[in-house]
Order: C-alpha cells, then structure tokens, then sequence
C-alpha cells in the first residue's frame, strides 16, 4: 500500500522492504539502487520505520532521506505512509536531506530548550511542527537534536523555522 501512496504522488521506483523481513534480495536490489542513481529513505513516522531506517542507513550511508511528518500520515487509527496524501509525500520529498555521518555540532541541547523544543509542556509538539518544516521529522529531544546537527539543518533554516512556529502559535 505504501507503493500505492507514493505512485499517486511522483513517479518512481521503489523497493518494499516488507519491515524488518529484509531478505538477500531486496538488500541487493536496494544496493544496485543505491550505487546506480542513489535511494531515498521513507519509512512510516513510527517506531518500526525509525528502526528500518537507522538500519538502512548504516548500510547505504549517503542515503538520502525524506520524513513525512506523523500527523499526516495517520488515518483510520493506523500510522504510515500508505495514509499519507500525494501532497504530504511531495512535500517530504523535496525536503530530502543527506545524513552526515561527521556532524558539525551547531546545535546544542540549551538552543533547545530556549526554543521551546525541550523541557516544556509544548515541547512535543513543538519538535512535531519544526520537525516537519525543516524536513526532519518528529522525534524526542535528543534524537531531534542528532537530526539537526546530523541532516545539515542550517542556523538560517532553524531560525527560520522558528519563527514561523512562533508566529502561527500567536495565530498571525
């Protein structure tokens, strides 16, 4: 279904990794991808995908990855990106970035929490919306902090970002 969700939304090839159920096959289908055009990470914006994902991601480092944010990507009580809209899978997708597996460190723990991002009663959510923005995703605060510093996001971009959270929670 997933293959479904991103067919209504680009064209492209993709490779169902069926979860956890890798088998020879699909990781050498996926390694010819990977060393042909390169591949884009998307998983469902739940704990087994972040898990798939990490996985992938120390098998095919310069992987890029596109996240598509929690909220939409559930439906029915069910989470994942055969729930998704082709406008929520467009989006994630040109918010694509590369992990950078030698991060530079511009972000600590304190610029979170002076944004609201951590330590709060909104921090959640707050992670959620910037997380979306920035392309991403939605995580705890320290994994949300690996991805700012470990995705690129740049101190123009979070700024950014943050402003605009800022100004949709006052409701400009």
């Amino acid at each position: 279904m997933d293959v479904l969700a991103v067919g209504r939304a680009v064209e492209a090839d993709c490779i169902i990794t069926d979860g956890f159920r890798l088998s020879p096959r699909t990781l050498e289908s996926i390694r010819d991808a990977y060393r042909r055009r390169g591949i884009i990470i998307l998983t469902d914006p739940d704990p087994a995908g972040e898990r798939i994902r990490l996985f992938l991601s120390k098998k095919f480092p310069e992987a890029k990855h596109a996240f598509v944010p929690k909220e939409d990507a559930t439906a029915n009580d069910d989470i994942g990106i055969e729930q998704a809209s082709p406008e929520a899978i467009r989006i994630a997708l040109e918010k694509v970035r590369t992990l950078d597996w030698h991060p530079v460190n511009r972000f600590k723990a304190a610029d979170l929490i002076s944004s609201g991002l951590s330590g709060g009663e909104m921090a959640s959510a707050r992670r959620a919306r910037i997380g979306a923005m920035l392309g991403v995703g939605c995580a705890n605060a320290k994994t949300f902090l690996k991805r700012l510093n470990h995705y690129g996001v740049t101190q123009e971009e979070f700024s950014a970002a943050l402003a605009e959270l800022d100004k949709e929670a006052k409701g400009c």
